[in-house]
Parts: structure tokens; C-alpha cells; sequence
């Protein structure tokens, strides 16, 4: 996942109108995918984390481009895709630390230029380096968000490329690793936006007169149809590449989190009601999809879409004040920055108090504020995660 503005309000309106004349209502469904009886339901002695993912698994792949001295040294004042602080671990990092185990970055870097295991620069922590979330990652795609033709901008190497890196730096996977899959939200993200400008397009041809309002609605029905096919391809792929490259290369204890629903985050909360069910059938397509691919595989599915609804049902039972505004200022940010960053990123944002680089909105709070811009988590949105997640595995068993 990755904080960049995928529309304007303009667009968002042209959307909301499209939505008037698209035919057919939400697709997917949410329905559990029950664990196959060769799924482990005892407890595991892990020797590793193993995260795949996209920003809301990435441990700090881009800190260089937050370097305090601006040559992409450390000290860093940023690197995670939440409000970065002395004391403010996203979820993988928490989960491992909750089991003795330490987790690095499989790779760290910005603008074409990386550093493979960086740990390993201590040899005693060569092994840690199994975080390979990224942020902007897609499924199969290299092309993901952020990542500019040239090869500039973010890494965003993509799952199916994670997983093989794993492999050729491990081997294989262990029966005591914990793999962690997290991951088809930029996927949906860009779908999302190809639906958007078919939808602008319509909305443009028919204030113009050269498209009627019956060809509009088919045209937009076949959109819909070509973005819900992609992201059931994208899932597809995810359940292909966890049952060929991770199951059939020795992952025993493997952990595969749906979607959480994107209508619910700031994001999706700058769109007009009638947009907003879009997202969230994009999430559930993609859901369903993940679940039908993987029925028949040896893996647990934790439900985050149905996670993420109970807190945005009831954000005052997990510590939350605020679950709609983003802790991150985007204007501070902007001076922070230079001017280069203009979307309040919270990869950018900081919130030490006090120090010169903090970004966050006057009176926002890591903790009880739930998401620190756009999408991504604050610290204590991701303790929110840790623990959905830990009750998680020890309902399976595995902890």
C-alpha cells in the first residue's frame, strides 16, 4: 500500500456519478475459508519471521530517502510507513519481538540504488533479514506504486520476486519459520484508478453529448467487470505463489491475511457514499478470490476485512479517539521535505515530540489516533493489528 493521492475530489465526484449508472451492485463475498485438516494446529518452535507484503509489512525498505543529513545516511527520521518515532514498531516487527525473535529488511534503498540484508553487515544478524515487505508492491507487477519507469523512486519489488529472493538466499523454508502474507492492496489501489479515469472518460463523453446514458452504463459495466477480473488474476497469483513457492518449498506454519476494507480508511472516506462501496467490492473480490485459490492448501487465513470492520465499528474498544483524520500533516511534512513530499506520506512522518522533524497535526496523538495518513496505520494502529493478529495465531494454535 502506498499514501500517494490515486484521485482529485474532482475525479471523486466523476465517480460518484459514474456509480449513478453503473448496473449491477458489489461483488465477492466474505465467506471464511475454513484451515484444510493438514494445516498445523499445534504450537510452533520458530527460529524466523518471514513477512511478504506490501507497506503495511515494510520494516523501513526506504529509510535512506529519510536521511536526516540528506544523502541517505543515517540518522534516518522516517523509513516506515506510520508515525516513526524511538518506540514505534509496525506489526511484523512487534510479532517477532513478542516471540524472542529479531526481524530486518531483506533490502534496503531508494532510486534504483539497494543494499541487500543489511543486517548481515554483522554476521551474527545475517539471519534476521526476512522482512521483504515493500512499500507500493504489487503482486506480480514491478511496476508498482511509486516506482517510475526508469527505475527510479521506490523499489517496490514484487511478491512473487520477494518470495523468490527468499529462496535464493535461504534455500528454502523451514518447518520453524512463521510466513507472514500480507499483501494484493496496491493491486487493488490501481485497479481502482483504472476505473476511475473509464469513469471520468464517461462522465466527460456524456456531458458532451457523444455517449448515451444506456452506452455509458455498459461501458462502465464492462470496466468494472475488467478491474474485478484483474484483481481476482492478482489473487490468483498470491495463492499460486503460496502454494508452489512457499507450501512445496517447506513453509509449514504459513499465515495469509485477506484485505482489509479500503473504504473504510481516510482514503476511502474522501468519496462520495455511492463511490465508496467500490472499494470495498474490490477488496472483497480479491478476498473471495485468495480464499477459493487456497482452499485446498495447508495454510491459515486470518481475516483482516473482518477484523478491520470491528474497529471501525467500534474504534473506542481499541483506544481509538480519532479513525478518521490522518495524524500526519501534510503541510509540515511539505517544509519537513523540502517541498519533494506534498502528499503527507507517513514514510516522512515523525512523531518525536519536540524534534524539529516532528509531522504531526497539532494535537495528534500516536496512540489513540488510528491511522497516521491516508491508509497506513499510526503506532497504535498497529498494536491494534499485533494484537487481532496474535489472538489469531493462538486460536490457531501456533503460539
Amino acid at each position: 500500500m502506498n499514501s500517494s493521492r490515486l484521485f482529485s475530489n474532482a475525479l471523486a465526484a466523476s465517480l460518484a456519478f459514474a456509480l449513478a449508472l453503473a448496473l449491477g451492485g458489489c461483488g465477492g463475498n466474505n465467506n471464511d475459508s475454513p484451515a484444510t485438516p493438514t494445516a498445523p494446529s499445534t504450537k510452533g518452535t520458530f527460529t524466523a519471521v518471514v513477512s511478504f507484503g506490501d507497506s503495511l509489512s515494510d520494516i523501513g525498505t526506504y529509510a535512506p530517502a529519510t536521511s536526516l543529513a540528506g544523502n541517505g545516511t543515517a540518522p534516518y527520521f522516517g523509513g516506515k510507513f506510520t508515525t516513526n518515532g524511538t518506540a514505534a514498531p509496525i506489526w511484523v516487527e512487534s510479532l517477532a519481538s513478542s516471540l524472542g525473535l529479531a526481524v530486518t529488511p531483506a533490502e534496503v534503498g531508494f532510486n534504483a540504488r539497494s543494499v541487500k540484508c543489511p543486517a548481515a553487515a554483522d554476521p551474527a544478524q545475517a539471519h534476521t533479514c526476512t522482512a521483504y515487505g515493500q512499500g507500493g508492491a504489487r503482486i506480480t507487477d514491478p511496476q508498482g506504486i511509486g516506482h517510475n519507469a526508469d527505475g527510479s523512486g521506490a523499489l517496490t519489488v514484487p511478491v512473487v520476486v520477494q518470495i523468490a529472493n527468499h529462496l535464493a538466499r535461504f534455500g528454502s523454508f523451514k518447518s520453524s519459520d512463521l510466513v507472514l502474507v500480507y499483501a494484493g492492496n496496491n493491486d487493488v489501489f490501481i485497479d481502482f484508478a483504472i476505473y476511475g479515469f473509464v469513469a471520468e472518460t464517461t462522465q466527460a463523453q456524456v456531458a458532451a453529448g457523444t455517449l448515451s446514458a444506456v452506452d455509458a452504463a455498459t461501458q462502465l459495466a464492462a470496466a468494472k467487470k475488467a478491474v474485478e477480473d484483474d484483481v481476482t488474476t492478482a489473487a490468483g497469483n498470491l495463492a499460486t505463489a503460496v502454494k508452489t513457492q512457499i507450501i512445496a518449498k517447506g513453509g509449514s506454519y504459513v499465515a495469509v491475511m485477506t484485505l482489509s476494507d479500503i473504504a473504510d480508511t481516510p482514503f476511502g472516506t474522501e468519496f462520495p457514499a455511492a463511490l465508496r462501496p467500490e472499494l470495498t467490492n474490490l477488496s472483497l473480490v480479491f478476498n473471495a478470490a485468495l480464499q477459493k485459490a487456497l482452499a485446498d492448501a495447508p495454510v491459515r487465513i486470518i481475516d483482516s476485512f473482518a477484523l478491520s470492520k470491528q474497529v471501525f465499528a467500534n474504534p473506542a474498544r481499541y483506544g481509538f479517539v480519532n479513525n478518521t483524520t490522518p495524524a500526519c500533516d501534510i503541510a509540515k511534512i511539505s517544509a519537513i521535505t523540502g517541498g519533494a513530499v506534498s502528499d503527507g506520506s507517513s514514510l516522512f512522518c515523525n512523531g518525536t515530540p519536540g524534534a524539529p522533524y516532528n509531522g504531526l497535526v497539532a494535537g495528534a496523538d500516536t496512540l489513540t489516533w488510528q491511522f497516521a495518513d491516508d491508509v497506513h496505520p499510526t503506532t497504535g494502529g498497529h498494536r491494534a493489528i499485533t494484537a487481532a493478529f496474535t489472538a489469531q495465531l493462538k486460536a490457531f494454535g501456533w503460539i
